[in-house]
């Protein structure tokens, strides 16, 4: 089980999940990333930005 970072919500943690992972909360639709696995600990995922070929 881990808590939601933005909502608090409690989420189970699929079987097989790995680091670098993304979970979708379902209390509040955000995206996580699994940062560390023991022990877990979550955090919200990274915003993808585009680069423009810079």
């Amino acid at each position: 089980m881990v808590v939601c970072p933005e909502c608090e919500e409690g989420l189970a943690l699929p079987a097989g999940s790995r680091k670098g992972e993304i979970l979708d909360c379902s209390g509040c639709a955000s995206e996580l990333e699994i940062l560390a696995l023991d022990p877990v600990l979550v955090a919200l995922a990274p915003e993808v930005e585009e680069d423009w070929g810079e």
